[in-house]
């Protein structure tokens, strides 16, 4: 089964239980966050270096990388100093 996803106004689609994180890198994304005017992605892949933080549905600071996607969801970069 599959899962579409809004980024950054673009349609992407992954499989049904794909992290965010998995869905981005699988559809050609690298980065999708700014911190201190460097892209940010996926770093540790396991939650704790928050490189890879994005907004899901209005909520920010969420970790890709630890995130299911959801049908539906809409993912946005986020940017920090």
């Amino acid at each position: 089964m599959s899962v579409t996803i809004s980024f950054d106004g673009q349609t992407l689609e992954g499989q049904d239980g794909q992290s965010v994180g998995g869905i981005l890198l699988a559809n050609g994304q690298r980065t999708w966050r700014t911190a201190a005017g460097a892209e940010r992605g996926i770093f540790c892949g396991i939650g704790i270096c928050q490189d890879c933080v994005v907004t899901v549905n209005g909520t920010e600071g969420v970790r890709a990388c630890q995130r299911t996607a959801c049908e539906g969801d809409v993912i946005e970069r986020e940017a920090r100093a």
